[in-house]
């Protein structure tokens, strides 16, 4: 369950550790007529980074340009957390990340494993994010929206909504 005081005290460690935490989220390429894809995360926070394992004949590969920008949206495991990243992406085949992320599942997707030819990585360098955490308690949630039902000038209050710029 996502933390209401972590989202105040330490968003971006919260925001990275629920990037790491799930299985995929959905990566797009901004200004494109083109729909965003589920892809595998694999997060560095010490650089603000997101890898994704690709092929280099997909279409979001093609997609990419020099500066090209993108989208990758979350949600926590429990839904009580959302969040879009944005930056530049790259294509980069990247030997090191490669091996750093390998694993049993990237293997199954790659006939060749670690030297398929088809095999590159994307970076995503996050500069920018805003993150939705809602409260993981049912009962302050049906509260919240009574109170809001009673009073047609109150709100519910059932989370905390950041915005965060990483250098």
């Amino acid at each position: 369950m996502a933390s209401l005081s972590d989202a105040q005290e330490q968003p971006a460690r919260q925001l990275w550790d629920q990037v790491n935490d799930v299985h995929a989220g959905m990566l797009g390429i901004s200004g494109l007529d083109m729909h965003m894809q589920p892809m595998a995360p694999h997060a560095d926070p010490t650089t603000n980074t997101i890898w994704f394992y690709t092929k280099t004949d997909a279409d979001i590969v093609r997609a990419i340009k020099p500066g090209s920008r993108a989208h990758f949206c979350v949600i926590g495991k429990d839904h009580d957390y959302h969040a879009c990243l944005a930056g530049v992406i790259d294509v980069r085949p990247d030997p090191a990340k490669i091996e750093e992320y390998w694993s049993s599942i990237v293997a199954a997707w790659y006939d060749g494993g670690k030297k398929d030819p088809k095999l590159t990585m994307l970076a995503l360098h996050v500069d920018d994010a805003e993150i939705w955490v809602s409260t993981g308690n049912k009962l302050k949630f049906g509260w919240e929206i009574a109170k809001a039902n009673l009073d047609d000038d109150k709100v519910p209050d059932v989370g905390i909504k950041r915005h965060l710029q990483f250098a």
